[in-house]
């Protein structure tokens, strides 16, 4: 629950901006933990995307925030960067890198720190009203930053929804 307080804060600190130019994305899926023994399971998102700072054709760079909830308990809550590419006719990539804080809740589970970056790409559909639907991949790593590195690999579906 403290997770969820952070990410919304977070939100609700966010400047003001077109509405348009915000989303969040609500995402389900599942997550398999490179590590053996640990415990893969069904993932829920959450993910925030600000107004772009820089665009340049059919290219947008945002600020964004996550919070991703496993079904054994883990938890990761992270901001950073993200991108998107519209392909025309509606269709986009979707991409973020976010490092963060991952709390395991199952032992091998473990990421090797609590420091994590989750990267992330998706491709999605547009439309009429606003929304939009993706399914996107993402891997959460140390980098190496820790002894243990043992990674997790996610594929999710997201409902985008306009702020």
């Amino acid at each position: 629950m403290k997770y969820i307080a952070a990410l919304t804060a977070v939100l609700l600190t966010a400047h003001a901006a077109h509405a348009e130019d915000r989303e969040i994305a609500i995402g389900i899926g599942y997550s398999d933990y490179s590590r053996p023994g640990s415990e893969n399971g069904a993932l829920v998102s959450l993910d925030y995307r600000h107004s772009p700072f820089w665009e340049k054709g059919n290219f947008a760079a945002r600020f964004g925030a996550a919070l991703d909830v496993q079904e054994t308990g883990d938890v990761f809550i992270g901001a950073g960067v993200a991108g998107r590419w519209d392909l025309g006719r509606a269709w986009f990539i979707d991409a973020s890198i976010l490092p963060g804080a991952y709390f395991e809740s199952v032992a091998l589970n473990d990421l090797g720190s609590t420091f994590e970056i989750r990267s992330e790409i998706g491709v999605g559909r547009g439309f009429a009203n606003g929304t939009a639907v993706s399914l996107a991949v993402s891997h959460k790593s140390n980098a190496s930053t820790a002894s243990l590195n043992p990674g997790v690999n996610s594929v999710h579906l997201r409902w985008h929804i306009p702020l």
